[in-house]
């Protein structure tokens, strides 16, 4: 059963594509068709391969791993972020830190500084600091916070990215190509494919587009998520089990020892 319908698609408009003279020619094989200088974007491959790029989030999050959610455009920030916490994974929706990914030690350490910042708070050392420090500090975590607190339990490289919008996000793409990292994204009619692991072509502008497209695989991550938690808990159930079986085990052949010293005491005894 596929996770998005045409309809689905077609209602929320992620069959419209860019003006005509805005083409990609790569984008060639997810066009439908012209009208009124329009391409118009086929939207049975586009379910097809929301289902294949859902199947692999799917996988990755059932295997522990984290997707790194980047979507900087201003109508599509709060969607994308709302998305992303819903699944518990990583997201950037301001500016992209150039070197994120080929960098990323240094960004861990802007973060590991967030959390200095914090402690210092909470252990008085503020107390102890002018009103101008204070105020500077405050600032410097603030701006920390909006930049990379979407990021801060990000501890290693994400095993995938999301990127909507390959053209703005192109610093992001070429991060992860460079890393072997896999890039799934929503590609529109004016941007090239061919970078993008898992493409999914639509309308990357509207919100309604991106909105249904992330639903459904959000949905796969959080299958993915789940299936997790069901296999770790029967690996504990079915390790608990061996653990008592071996106890039995144990306390058998202890009572098996001790029968047989009783016994081999009481014929020395006859003896």
């Amino acid at each position: 059963m596929s996770r998005i319908s045409f309809e689905t698609l077609l209602e929320a408009g992620a069959h419209f594509g860019h003006l005509k003279r805005k083409w990609n020619p790569a984008m060639a094989p997810y066009i439908f068709m012209e009208r009124n200088g329009i391409h118009i974007i086929d939207l049975h491959k586009t379910a097809a391969m929301v289902d294949t790029a859902a199947d692999a989030l799917k996988q990755i999050a059932k295997s522990g791993k984290k997707v790194l959610f980047v979507a900087t455009k201003k109508q599509l920030k709060d969607i994308v972020a709302e998305k992303a916490q819903s699944v518990g994974m990583p997201y950037v929706i301001e500016r992209w830190p150039g070197g994120m990914l080929t960098n990323f030690p240094t960004i861990r350490k802007a973060v590991k500084k967030m959390a200095t910042i914090d402690k210092l708070t909470q252990d008085g050392t503020y107390s102890n600091l002018s009103k101008r420090e204070i105020l500077q500090i405050s600032r410097q975590r603030a701006k920390l916070d909006k930049n990379l607190g979407s990021i801060a339990d990000l501890t290693r490289l994400p095993s995938a990215i999301f990127v909507v919008d390959v053209m703005k996000e192109y610093i992001a793409v070429h991060e992860a190509n460079r890393l072997g990292i896999p890039v799934f994204a929503i590609v529109d009619t004016n941007s090239n494919p061919n970078n993008v692991d898992f493409v999914i072509p639509a309308n990357d502008d509207a919100t309604k587009s991106v909105e249904v497209i992330l639903d459904a695989c959000c949905s796969a991550i959080a299958e993915g998520l789940e299936e997790r938690k069901v296999e770790k808990l029967d690996n504990e159930v079915e390790a608990n089990e061996e653990n008592a079986d071996a106890k039995k085990t144990v306390r058998r052949r202890a009572t098996k020892a001790r029968v047989s010293k009783a016994a081999e005491g009481a014929d020395e005894a006859a003896e």
